[in-house]
């Protein structure tokens, strides 16, 4: 795999280069997947490869979902490091990944820097603004909040980075917040983690619950201020009433199909339809214990592409795109932390326990390789340019074109 497609500016920066370690700020040792972690490629033939090439040289390359996020390399200080505001980003990384533009969170769920269970107003400004410092002080990423800034990233050189946010918990019952984040560059807007908050229930829940009145006032005010709804950790009836409740198309920016693997995290057909035919895209997910298979043993790429394969069947290929929610380090440990905390057991409960991924997504590891293997794939398999265009590129800037120039 050619780790210098499309590859972006990078200066050697790495976080908070500008302060002193253990006098600034508390270092934790990083885990390190550029030399750490074996990576995996798709072969292909010598027209396929170069279809490869011209496709990242050509289209503007989106992932809806991933993270330049660094965990420690020892597991037990994951909530420690989570505790405290200078987690590192990995801009080298993030620099080879091939990708032009990524909705980035900051992992603003697991910032616990005032609190037990994180998702605070307090906790997500303070995130959002020592991120903001630190990248000012590189040239490898860039924030983009309006369609001009996303679609420049290629000429650049650089990475285009959409400030969203998991949940909008931190809204609370304020609805002028929104308003405010969007001042503050959030263009993309969780309606829900996994549990309810004042907007909706998520997908840990009740299945009958749905948008809130309240809930139905924030999608309003997203609609009329052009800021991105996202519906993945929803559930059926709160995404079903955004959905009906919103004048403009939504992601669900990182999930799979129910029909393929059964749980609540999945997506159910009537739902992916109704998401597409309000003109919305789906992104595919490759985060652990997400978009199995009993069709593969593990979690794989091809499980993972399954996924892909049946939604493009069932609502067409101009509705799909890839949002693999991959970070740098063991997402699994991650996982594990975090696990009564977002309910994260619930979400992936599935009956049969045998395909869980015990260590990581085999093809779909880290942002280097996450969006070129699944691109790979799909030239393996043989769809055409044209069909691959769209779905790592033209389905979702349709969205954000619509969204972002109201």
């Amino acid at each position: 795999m050619q780790n210098n497609i499309n590859e972006k500016k990078y200066s050697a920066y790495e976080s908070f280069d500008y302060l002193k370690r253990n006098d600034d700020y508390e270092y934790f040792e990083l885990s390190n997947e550029l030399t750490e972690t074996p990576t995996h490629s798709i072969e292909l033939t010598d027209v396929q490869e170069e279809t490869f090439a011209h496709l990242f040289h050509k289209h503007t390359v989106v992932s809806l979902r991933d993270h330049g996020f660094i965990l420690p390399k020892d597991h037990s200080a994951i909530i420690p490091y989570c505790k405290q505001l200078h987690t590192f980003y990995h801009y080298e990384g993030i620099a080879q990944s091939g990708i032009d533009v990524i909705f980035e969170n900051f992992m603003d769920g697991i910032s616990l820097t005032q609190s037990k269970s994180g998702l605070k107003w307090n906790e997500v400004i303070d995130l959002l603004g020592i991120r903001y410092a630190d990248i000012a002080k590189q040239e490898t990423v860039y924030i983009a909040t309006t369609y001009e800034d996303v679609i420049q990233a290629k000429d650049r050189k650089q990475v285009a980075l959409i400030p969203s946010l998991e949940a909008a918990n931190v809204i609370e019952n304020e609805l002028d917040r929104v308003d405010i984040l969007y001042g503050l560059g959030i263009r993309c807007l969780g309606l829900t983690y996994n549990d309810a908050n004042t907007i909706g229930t998520g997908l840990s829940e009740n299945e009958t619950s749905g948008l809130t009145n309240f809930g139905k006032r924030v999608v309003d005010r997203m609609n009329k201020i052009g800021m991105l709804i996202d519906i993945s950790h929803c559930n059926e009836q709160t995404s079903f009433d955004a959905i009906e409740a919103s004048e403009d198309p939504i992601f669900i920016t990182h999930a799979g199909a129910k029909g393929v693997w059964n749980t609540p995290r999945m997506k159910s057909d009537e739902l992916l339809k109704a998401c597409a035919e309000k003109g919305g895209v789906i992104g595919i997910c490759a985060a652990p214990n997400t978009t199995l298979s009993p069709n593969h043993q593990g979690h794989t790429i091809d499980s993972v592409m399954e996924h892909t394969e049946y939604i493009i069947d069932l609502v067409g290929i101009d509705h799909v795109a890839f949002g693999p929610d991959t970070i740098f380090g063991d997402h699994i440990a991650l996982q594990q932390a975090f696990d009564r905390l977002l309910q994260l057991s619930e979400s992936h409960e599935h009956e049969d326990k045998s395909a869980e991924a015990k260590e990581c997504v085999v093809g779909v590891e880290n942002p280097m390789e996450s969006i070129k293997n699944m691109t790979r794939w799909l030239l393996n398999k043989g769809y055409s340019k044209a069909d691959v265009a769209k779905i790592i590129s033209g389905n979702a800037l349709r969205v954000i074109e619509q969204v972002f120039n109201k």
